[in-house]
This record gives structure tokens, C-alpha cells and sequence, in this order.
């Protein structure tokens, strides 16, 4: 055997590799910083690194998923143009920092806010499950669910009695369950018997051996949102799970949450971005099924509420969640509330941050102490450095994991909903949140937020400052791989 020659081959096809990747990474124009992490691992290990950028270092949503939306937009975006001048929130009732929010997500989802909404905030599992199949049993016409996880056992379970006794009434229960999440619920017998009981299943963005390479298998739909008969609504941050019953063995508690129940236009907002999603995921249209919104009289409003739903992920909303959170950060002149599980922003929302503590804002972050995640956990964490020397005060919520996504700002704006501040929710996943243009809400969030803070401790900057050094290098180790999380 030429062991010349056999060694020349392998060098020449490493640097093939090495060159044609990075040549491929340079032309997708990805981040800079993840651009240069994605090279920097192909260059140290050619063969795993080409195999994990060719799994996950772009966004691929298949043929049939792209043609489906550029298919659906145009006819969503007529049917949101339709919004009706009365249901549209009045910008002079909003802040200036509303009135520049909702211009923004207005340009880039051309959906407005509206007014006239109830709001409810449900801060715990018991009343979010008793208030969900509450409404599933008062249900005339339809349930529309869609959750990234389904986990069975507890209370959970209640919520698939609920739906079997709407269907079997000839309510049309519809459920879009995301592969990865709830690929443990899809598989249950509970999953055959609501089929079986006239319940409608889907699977958002599934995953196989024969389209890995295709389609991207970590882009995820991770919106939270129950909508029944166009009347009442729900989204945040809660999974279908009874916490007593879900992750037991990962060692950070029950889970908390937050649910806000929406009553009023936002509800037809939140059901046309359920009917986008069922449409992209099964090639049924259920615009015919559904009310259109310019006819929707303006006695349906029931409160004194602006709410703004603002989806995003791959496609055409790719950033807008993004974008909607740095102008909240910069446009702050007071305080800065932010409650998120995974904490992990990439160097614009960081930046943001800073500058707004440097500049006099009072800028607090609750996050859990303990994480289901540990690569999550000391990434995290690297960043506390920086945060506490510009004076961000930082609280390690105890009583369980954290798993509220809600933002504040200065006591008159919020952002609620599925969104972490994390890179994946930036600019992978399926997300929604929604814009609340309401000082007294706002308020009822603010008290959810001290309530997270009474059970945390702050983090003294003195004292974070002598960790022992081992944890200080798994935090910048990990750190080097948040571009790629």
C-alpha cells in the first residue's frame, strides 16, 4: 500500500472539505459570529463539524413546507389587511413606546394592535388546566390547541377528557402538537383514543432519516395557543403538562408558569395564526370555516385591553420578535422587567442591555437557579459577569424551574408569550407573543415578577466574583458555543 499516496488523498479531502463548507458557510451570510464558531469547529474536526452544519447550520424547511407558505401568505395578508378601523387599537391611546411597537410589528406581520380586549392573567397549573377545559366544555363550535409539549398524566389527561366530551357533542376539536416535543404524547395510547374520538391530530414539522439532510430537524414549533369558538384565548409560556408529573428526574422542581386568557379581537388574531399553522402542516384551509375579521361587529370587544400578537420563526416573520425586543430595550427610559427560563442573547441584545443599566435604567433579570439543561445553565451564567459590573440586578428563582417568558418596560409595556431570550427562539423556532399596550396589565405582570423575586436570590457581584474557577471555565467553554445553541 502507497501510504504516500493514501495520506496525500485524506489530507486533500480535509481541505476540500474545510474550503467547500466554508465557502458555503461565507455565501448563506449567516451571523458573523456564528459564521466564524461553524468554521472554527469544521477546521478542528472536518468530518463531525460538516456533518452537524449540514444538520443544523441552516434554516431548511423542505420544498413542500416553503411552497405551502409562500402559497397561504398572500391570503393571510389579505385577510389581515381587512381589520376593521373599529377593532384597530387607537395609536394616541397608546405610549410612545406603544405607539412605536406596534408600527413595527404592524410593517413586518401587518397586524395591528387591537383594542377592546379582556385580559386574565393565570399564574399557576391549577387555575390555567380549570380555566382551558372550563372553556372546552362550554364549546359550541370548535377547540384549536397547539402546544410544542403534551405530556400525559395528572390533570393533562383532563384537558383529553374535555376534548372527547366536545367532540362526541359535534364540537370540532382540532390539536397541532410539534413532532419533538410531544413525539413521547403522539405515540400514547391517549393520542389513539382522541383520534379514535373524533378528535383531529396534526404533526408540525416532523422528523425522519430520509429528510434530515432536507429539512433542518431543529427547527421546532414552540407557540402555546388555545383558542375556542372565537371567543376566548389563551397563550404564554405553559406547555400541556401537569408539572407534578413532567421532567421529575431532572432535579429543578415543578415547572411555573403563566397563561394570559385573551377575550375580544385579539382572539381572531391568535385563531388566524392557529389556522396558518394547521394549513402549513396539513394542506387544509380552514379560512372558509372561520369568521372573517371585517366582519366582526364591534360589540365584540369586552374590555379595555391593546394587544398585539406577533408571531415569528423561519420565513417570512424570521425576525420579528427580534427586532420588536431590541427596540423595547432601547426605547426604555425607567426600568427594564425580564423573566425568561433560558437566558442565552446573542451580542446586540447583550449590548442592549448593558447600555440601557449604563445609561441609568433599572435592568433586572429573573432566571431559575437550576436548569434542565447544564450546557443551558453555564452558558447563562457567563454573562453575569458583564451584567452585574454595568448594575443589571440578577435573581436565581428557587421554587421550582422558571419557565415564564415576559418582558417589561417601564410600567405601561409588555411582552408575554413563548419566547425565551435565547438565540434558538431569536432565530429558529416557531414563536408568539404579544404585545400588551395596557399600564393596568402591565401592572398584574409587575406583581407576578415580584412575586418570582420574593422566592430568589439576588446574585452579589463580590460573591460571583470568587466561584471557584472551574465553574468559570466550563461558563466560557460553553460560552464559545452559544452562537451554535
Amino acid at each position: 500500500m502507497n501510504f504516500t499516496l493514501l495520506f496525500t488523498l485524506m489530507a486533500l479531502v480535509h481541505v476540500l472539505l474545510i474550503v467547500g463548507v466554508s465557502i458555503r458557510i461565507i455565501m448563506v451570510r449567516l451571523p458573523v459570529s456564528t459564521s466564524l464558531a461553524w468554521m472554527t469547529l469544521i477546521f478542528f474536526l472536518p468530518l463531525g463539524g460538516v456533518a452537524a452544519y449540514l444538520l443544523l447550520g441552516e434554516k431548511r424547511l423542505g420544498s413542500r413546507f416553503s411552497a405551502r407558505s409562500r402559497a397561504v401568505y398572500e391570503r393571510y395578508e389579505r385577510w389581515l389587511k381587512e381589520v376593521p378601523e373599529e377593532i384597530r387599537s387607537d395609536p394616541q391611546r397608546l405610549s410612545s413606546q406603544g405607539q412605536s411597537l406596534n408600527r413595527l410589528a404592524a410593517t413586518t406581520v401587518h397586524l395591528p394592535a387591537l383594542c377592546g380586549n379582556r385580559l386574565e392573567l393565570l399564574d399557576a397549573t391549577e387555575p390555567i388546566l380549570f380555566s382551558i377545559i372550563s372553556d372546552i366544555d362550554q364549546a359550541r363550535k370548535f377547540c384549536h390547541l397547539e402546544f410544542y409539549i403534551w405530556n400525559e398524566g395528572g390533570r393533562a389527561n383532563e384537558v383529553a377528557a374535555a376534548l372527547l366530551r366536545a367532540a362526541d357533542r359535534g364540537v370540532t376539536c382540532r390539536v397541532l402538537l410539534d413532532a419533538v416535543g410531544s413525539d413521547r404524547f403522539l405515540k400514547s395510547r391517549l393520542a389513539r383514543q382522541l383520534k379514535a374520538g373524533g378528535v383531529e391530530m396534526a404533526v408540525a414539522l416532523p422528523v425522519s432519516w430520509s429528510s434530515i439532510f432536507r429539512v433542518r430537524p431543529d427547527l421546532r414549533l414552540h407557540r402555546k395557543i388555545v383558542v375556542i369558538d372565537d371567543t376566548a384565548a389563551y397563550t404564554g409560556s405553559f406547555n400541556l403538562v401537569d408539572p407534578r408529573f413532567f421532567k421529575q428526574d431532572s432535579g429543578v422542581g415543578e415547572w411555573v408558569d403563566a397563561m394570559v386568557r385573551v377575550e375580544g379581537p385579539g382572539v381572531l388574531a391568535l385563531n388566524a395564526l392557529f389556522r396558518w399553522d394547521w394549513e402549513l402542516e396539513t394542506g387544509c384551509d380552514l379560512g372558509a370555516q372561520a369568521a372573517r375579521i371585517g366582519e366582526i361587529p364591534a360589540t365584540r370587544q369586552t374590555g379595555g385591553s391593546d394587544v398585539q400578537v406577533i408571531p415569528s420563526g423561519p420565513g417570512k416573520t424570521h425576525n420579528t420578535i427580534y427586532q420588536i425586543l431590541l427596540m423595547a430595550i432601547y426605547s426604555a427610559q425607567e426600568e427594564i422587567v425580564i423573566t425568561t427560563p433560558y437566558f442565552v442573547p446573542d451580542d446586540a441584545v447583550t449590548t442592549a442591555l448593558l447600555t440601557g443599566a449604563e445609561r441609568g435604567i433599572k435592568v433586572t433579570i429573573i432566571v431559575p437557579e437550576r436548569n434542565d439543561s447544564r450546557l443551558v445553565h453555564y452558558t447563562c451564567r457567563s454573562y453575569f459577569d458583564d451584567l452585574l459590573s454595568a448594575g443589571v440586578q440578577i435573581f436565581l428563582f428557587k421554587a421550582g424551574l422558571l419557565h415564564t417568558k415576559c418582558v417589561v418596560i417601564d410600567r405601561n409595556v409588555a411582552l408575554f408569550g413563548s419566547v425565551n431570550l435565547d438565540i434558538r427562539s431569536f432565530w429558529l423556532d416557531f414563536e408568539v407573543t404579544i404585545g400588551i399596550y395596557d399600564p393596568d396589565f402591565v401592572e398584574r405582570l409587575l406583581a407576578l415578577q415580584e412575586k418570582y423575586i420574593q422566592n430568589a436570590v439576588e446574585v452579589n457581584l463580590e460573591a460571583w466574583r470568587r466561584r471557584p474557577r472551574r465553574a468559570r471555565f466550563y461558563e466560557n467553554l460553553t460560552r464559545l458555543a452559544s452562537p451554535l445553541l
